[in-house]
Protein backbone atom coordinates (compact mmCIF):
# COMPACT_ATOMS: atom_id res chain seq x y z
CA UNK A 1 0.00 0.00 0.00
CA UNK A 2 2.98 2.31 0.59
CA UNK A 3 3.94 2.09 -3.08
CA UNK A 4 0.41 3.03 -4.17
CA UNK A 5 0.15 6.01 -1.81
CA UNK A 6 3.65 7.34 -2.53
CA UNK A 7 3.16 6.94 -6.29
CA UNK A 8 -0.23 8.67 -6.21
CA UNK A 9 1.01 11.62 -4.16
CA UNK A 10 4.29 12.11 -5.98
CA UNK A 11 2.74 12.03 -9.45
CA UNK A 12 -0.29 14.16 -8.54
CA UNK A 13 2.04 16.86 -7.25
CA UNK A 14 4.57 16.47 -10.08
CA UNK A 15 1.81 16.80 -12.67
CA UNK A 16 0.66 20.21 -11.40
CA UNK A 17 1.63 22.77 -14.03
CA UNK A 18 3.21 20.04 -16.19
CA UNK A 19 2.93 20.15 -19.98
CA UNK A 20 0.50 17.23 -19.98
CA UNK A 21 -1.77 19.13 -17.61
CA UNK A 22 -1.58 22.07 -19.99
CA UNK A 23 -2.39 19.63 -22.80
CA UNK A 24 -5.48 18.48 -20.88
CA UNK A 25 -6.59 22.11 -20.61
CA UNK A 26 -5.97 22.63 -24.33
CA UNK A 27 -7.93 19.50 -25.28
CA UNK A 28 -10.82 20.57 -23.05
CA UNK A 29 -10.92 24.02 -24.59
CA UNK A 30 -10.67 22.66 -28.13
CA UNK A 31 -13.11 19.75 -28.04
CA UNK A 32 -15.43 20.58 -25.11
CA UNK A 33 -16.20 16.87 -24.59
CA UNK A 34 -14.86 15.99 -21.14
CA UNK A 35 -15.69 12.26 -20.98
CA UNK A 36 -13.76 11.12 -24.08
CA UNK A 37 -10.86 13.36 -23.05
CA UNK A 38 -10.70 11.96 -19.50
CA UNK A 39 -11.02 8.38 -20.79
CA UNK A 40 -8.28 9.08 -23.35
CA UNK A 41 -6.00 10.47 -20.63
CA UNK A 42 -6.67 7.37 -18.54
CA UNK A 43 -5.94 4.95 -21.40
CA UNK A 44 -2.75 6.75 -22.46
CA UNK A 45 -1.52 6.94 -18.87
CA UNK A 46 -2.14 3.26 -18.10
CA UNK A 47 -0.25 2.19 -21.23
CA UNK A 48 2.59 4.68 -20.77
CA UNK A 49 3.07 4.05 -17.07
CA UNK A 50 2.80 0.27 -17.42
CA UNK A 51 5.69 0.44 -19.89
CA UNK A 52 7.63 2.83 -17.66
CA UNK A 53 7.06 0.57 -14.65
CA UNK A 54 8.33 -2.42 -16.63
CA UNK A 55 11.51 -0.48 -17.44
CA UNK A 56 11.92 0.33 -13.74
CA UNK A 57 11.55 -3.33 -12.79
CA UNK A 58 14.04 -4.36 -15.49
CA UNK A 59 16.60 -1.82 -14.29
CA UNK A 60 16.34 -3.19 -10.76
CA UNK A 61 17.19 -6.70 -11.91
CA UNK A 62 19.92 -5.57 -14.31
CA UNK A 63 21.79 -3.13 -12.06
CA UNK A 64 21.45 -4.77 -8.67
CA UNK A 65 20.20 -3.18 -5.45
CA UNK A 66 23.36 -1.34 -4.33
CA UNK A 67 24.06 0.42 -7.64
CA UNK A 68 20.37 1.11 -8.12
CA UNK A 69 20.11 2.71 -4.69
CA UNK A 70 22.69 5.36 -5.66
CA UNK A 71 21.22 5.91 -9.11
CA UNK A 72 17.70 6.27 -7.75
CA UNK A 73 18.83 8.58 -4.98
CA UNK A 74 20.59 10.82 -7.48
CA UNK A 75 17.63 10.61 -9.86
CA UNK A 76 15.14 11.67 -7.19
CA UNK A 77 17.39 14.63 -6.28
CA UNK A 78 17.69 15.57 -9.98
CA UNK A 79 13.90 15.31 -10.23
CA UNK A 80 13.63 17.75 -7.30
CA UNK A 81 15.67 20.29 -9.27
CA UNK A 82 13.68 19.60 -12.45
CA UNK A 83 10.42 20.25 -10.57
CA UNK A 84 11.53 23.84 -10.05
CA UNK A 85 11.72 24.44 -13.82
CA UNK A 86 8.23 25.31 -15.12
CA UNK A 87 6.87 23.44 -18.14
CA UNK A 88 5.26 25.05 -21.13
CA UNK A 89 3.35 23.53 -24.00
CA UNK A 90 5.08 24.02 -27.35
CA UNK A 91 3.00 24.73 -30.44
CA UNK A 92 4.28 21.42 -31.84
CA UNK A 93 2.67 19.59 -28.88
CA UNK A 94 -0.79 21.02 -29.54
CA UNK A 95 -3.24 18.49 -30.92
CA UNK A 96 -4.48 19.16 -34.43
CA UNK A 97 -7.53 17.89 -36.21
CA UNK A 98 -7.58 14.11 -36.27
CA UNK A 99 -9.51 11.33 -37.93
CA UNK A 100 -9.31 9.45 -34.59
CA UNK A 101 -11.93 11.61 -32.89
CA UNK A 102 -11.67 13.17 -29.44
CA UNK A 103 -10.76 9.94 -27.60
CA UNK A 104 -8.15 8.81 -30.14
CA UNK A 105 -6.61 12.26 -30.42
CA UNK A 106 -6.35 12.45 -26.64
CA UNK A 107 -4.75 9.00 -26.34
CA UNK A 108 -2.14 9.72 -29.01
CA UNK A 109 -1.39 13.28 -27.85
CA UNK A 110 -1.17 12.32 -24.18
CA UNK A 111 0.92 9.21 -24.79
CA UNK A 112 3.43 11.16 -26.87
CA UNK A 113 3.50 14.15 -24.52
CA UNK A 114 4.20 11.83 -21.58
CA UNK A 115 7.29 10.32 -23.25
CA UNK A 116 10.33 11.46 -21.26
CA UNK A 117 8.12 13.62 -19.05
CA UNK A 118 8.65 14.07 -15.30
CA UNK A 119 5.82 11.74 -14.38
CA UNK A 120 6.98 8.99 -16.72
CA UNK A 121 10.50 9.17 -15.31
CA UNK A 122 9.05 9.25 -11.79
CA UNK A 123 7.12 6.07 -12.65
CA UNK A 124 10.34 4.36 -13.77
CA UNK A 125 12.05 5.39 -10.53
CA UNK A 126 9.13 4.39 -8.32
CA UNK A 127 8.82 0.99 -10.00
CA UNK A 128 12.55 0.47 -9.47
CA UNK A 129 12.21 1.54 -5.83
CA UNK A 130 9.14 -0.60 -5.13
CA UNK A 131 10.18 -3.60 -7.22
CA UNK A 132 7.65 -6.03 -5.81
CA UNK A 133 4.77 -3.58 -6.06
CA UNK A 134 4.78 -2.94 -9.83
CA UNK A 135 0.97 -3.11 -10.11
CA UNK A 136 0.46 -0.67 -7.21
CA UNK A 137 3.05 1.76 -8.57
CA UNK A 138 1.34 1.85 -11.97
CA UNK A 139 -2.11 2.19 -10.39
CA UNK A 140 -0.83 4.92 -8.05
CA UNK A 141 0.88 6.92 -10.79
CA UNK A 142 -2.21 6.57 -12.98
CA UNK A 143 -4.45 7.78 -10.15
CA UNK A 144 -2.07 10.69 -9.53
CA UNK A 145 -2.31 11.67 -13.20
CA UNK A 146 -6.08 11.46 -13.09
CA UNK A 147 -6.30 13.51 -9.87
CA UNK A 148 -4.24 16.25 -11.52
CA UNK A 149 -5.75 16.17 -15.01
CA UNK A 150 -9.44 15.22 -14.80
CA UNK A 151 -10.45 18.32 -12.80
CA UNK A 152 -8.62 20.48 -15.35
CA UNK A 153 -10.70 18.97 -18.13
CA UNK A 154 -13.96 19.79 -16.33
CA UNK A 155 -13.09 23.01 -14.53
CA UNK A 156 -10.31 24.32 -16.75
CA UNK A 157 -8.88 27.71 -16.11
CA UNK A 158 -10.81 28.23 -12.86
CA UNK A 159 -8.46 25.75 -11.18
CA UNK A 160 -5.31 26.87 -12.95
CA UNK A 161 -5.83 30.48 -11.85
CA UNK A 162 -6.42 29.58 -8.18
CA UNK A 163 -3.69 26.99 -7.56
CA UNK A 164 -0.29 28.54 -6.77
CA UNK A 165 1.81 26.41 -9.13
CA UNK A 166 5.12 27.62 -7.67
CA UNK A 167 4.07 26.39 -4.23
CA UNK A 168 2.99 23.01 -5.62
CA UNK A 169 6.29 22.70 -7.50
CA UNK A 170 8.20 23.60 -4.33
CA UNK A 171 6.36 20.94 -2.32
CA UNK A 172 6.97 18.39 -5.10
CA UNK A 173 10.67 19.28 -5.20
CA UNK A 174 10.91 18.84 -1.42
CA UNK A 175 9.26 15.40 -1.63
CA UNK A 176 11.58 14.27 -4.42
CA UNK A 177 14.60 15.61 -2.50
CA UNK A 178 13.54 13.73 0.65
CA UNK A 179 13.01 10.52 -1.34
CA UNK A 180 16.44 10.93 -2.91
CA UNK A 181 18.20 11.47 0.38
CA UNK A 182 16.35 8.53 1.95
CA UNK A 183 17.40 6.30 -0.95
CA UNK A 184 21.06 7.30 -0.66
CA UNK A 185 21.22 6.74 3.10
CA UNK A 186 19.47 3.40 2.64
CA UNK A 187 16.14 3.94 4.37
Amino acid sequence: MEAFLVATGVVALAEMGDKTQLLALLLAARFRKPWPIVLGIFAATVINHALAGAVGNYLTRWLGPEVLRWILGGSFIAMAVWMLIPDKLDDDDAPGTSKFGVFGTTVVAFFLAEMGDKTQIATVMLAARFTHDYFWVVMGTTLGMMLANAPVVWLGEKIVRRVPIKLVHGISAAIFLALGVLMIVGI
